[in-house]
């Protein structure tokens, strides 16, 4: 009897899952059939974006929507060759660092409190040292990543993504782009540049208040469907009030599409906002034509 998804988790239930991170199970454990993969990996997580807002909002606008599974985690070392493997998409939205050592303060905790700013103590002290951030991706994984889309598999990149671009040339590769910076979180207009895009079709120009981010933008400027404009005519860095907000390339055999807004669960909740997504993963998923 073959069992598709949706009948191992009734059957098996979801203890059963090897879940994200999780240890394997004791050799002498009679092991469970074999889970059919998700549709997607989906990286998601860093210390400036909580992983439950960014699995809340894809779910509900990719997963549930659009009856695409996915599999979420903010594992960095998941991403690879063996989990891509019989995947159709791969969907992150995380930055390029991780914080082996620690954090210099506390500010970006989930449970920092944000009125009053308490004084943090601990009996014993703890020694924080001078941690430092580090780049996560390998130059194997971003092999994995550019293997993946060349073999016929697609790619959504969302919001911080382009950090990662700084960091390995395979994955730049992919994207097209590496990060360039943005302003504390302002309010902006993401504008509709080409109307005519499968992934733009329908959608409407839209507000949000988010980090307006800026890159260095490596691919055709033919590719690029959606821009990001402060209309208060805000710079940032000289680089002006407007940045790209979103392309879609193939690449290879695959196709990759990167956006930029999602900084809040309010942003990937916006309704225009969830047009493009849907229409990014039935144009990555070859379900437009």
């Amino acid at each position: 009897m073959r069992l598709d998804r949706r009948s191992f988790l009734v059957a098996f239930g979801a203890g059963a899952l090897a879940s994200c991170g999780q240890s394997p199970a004791p050799s002498s454990a009679a092991a469970p059939p074999a889970m059919p993969k998700a549709d997607a990996f989906g990286l998601i997580g860093d210390r400036y974006h909580n992983s439950d807002y960014i699995r809340s909002g894809l779910n509900r606008t990719i997963a549930d929507a659009l009856g695409v599974s996915v599999d979420f985690c903010d594992n960095t070392h998941e991403l690879n060759a063996q989990t891509l493997d019989g995947r159709k998409l791969l969907i992150i939205l995380r930055d390029g660092m991780i914080w082996p050592d620690g954090y210099p303060n506390e500010t970006t905790n989930a449970a920092w409190v944000a009125t009053g700013k308490p004084e943090l103590k601990s009996e014993p002290p703890v020694d924080v040292g001078d941690p430092k951030p580090a780049f996560w991706m390998q130059p194997g994984q971003g092999k994995a990543v550019h293997d993946f889309v060349d073999a016929g598999g697609s790619a959504l990149l969302l919001h911080n993504v382009t950090h990662v671009g700084l960091t390995d040339p395979d994955f730049r590769g992919v994207l097209k782009a590496a990060y360039a910076g943005h302003p504390p979180i302002r309010t902006f207009k993401v504008k509709v540049t080409n109307s005519d895009h499968p992934i733009a079709k329908g959608v409407s120009d839209f507000v949000v208040t988010d980090e307006q981010h800026y890159m260095d933008y490596d691919g055709e400027p033919g590719n690029i469907f959606l821009e990001t404009v402060n209309e208060d005519n805000l710079d940032y860095n000289g680089k002006g009030p407007t940045a790209p907000g979103g392309w879609a390339h193939e690449y290879g055999k695959g196709r990759v599409c990167y956006m930029s807004p999602g900084h809040l669960l309010y942003v990937l909740w916006n309704p225009e906002y969830i047009k493009l997504q849907q229409n990014a993963v039935r144009w990555l998923l070859r379900q437009d034509a």
